[in-house]
């Protein structure tokens, strides 16, 4: 779905929204919540992908994790991706943190695998020749090791204060 409820064709990249007699039919005692999540008769999860032409949905991030750079919009999950494909990379969060030339710069948070050594100039030429330049991490950070909740989601609300 785009920005302003219409149902988009295959191939176009917009919100995945649901639809279901078994969906939930709002929120407890929040009128806020359910006027956000329920607009347009939908549900809106807050992730983004499309259908392809098989009808069968691709999923591309969180809404809200989305970085938005040099008016582009950029994939954390895609770059994180090439990261993680690095044998040196045990884990990458990607997020978009401000910038006063770019409004977001994507910068890479990443812990090194066991007993590996970790240069953040040699993966960042590594990542340019993988991605687009401007998909590529502006800068890169290695730390040991990233914030977690106790089921060991990384929290990047918290990766993105830095």
């Amino acid at each position: 779905m785009d920005g302003d409820g219409a149902l988009l064709p295959a191939d176009e990249t917009g919100e995945i929204v649901y639809r279901s007699p078994q969906l939930m039919e709002g929120y407890w005692n929040n009128a806020s919540a359910n006027t956000e999540a329920f607009a347009h008769g939908w549900f809106h999860g807050g992730d983004i992908g499309h259908l392809d032409d098989e009808a069968v949905v691709w999923f591309t991030d969180r809404s809200k994790d989305i970085i938005k750079s040099g008016g582009e919009n950029v994939s954390s999950v895609e770059v994180e991706r090439v990261l993680l494909g690095h044998p040196a990379v045990a884990e990458a969060a990607v997020v978009g943190r401000p910038h006063e030339h770019w409004g977001e710069a994507v910068t890479a948070v990443v812990v090194a695998a066991p007993g590996a050594s970790l240069d953040a100039d040699e993966l960042g030429e590594w990542a340019r020749e993988r991605l687009a330049g401007f998909k590529a991490p502006k800068a890169i950070d290695v730390v040991e090791a990233l914030p977690k909740t106790a089921t060991g989601k990384i929290q990047k609300h918290l990766v993105r204060k830095g």
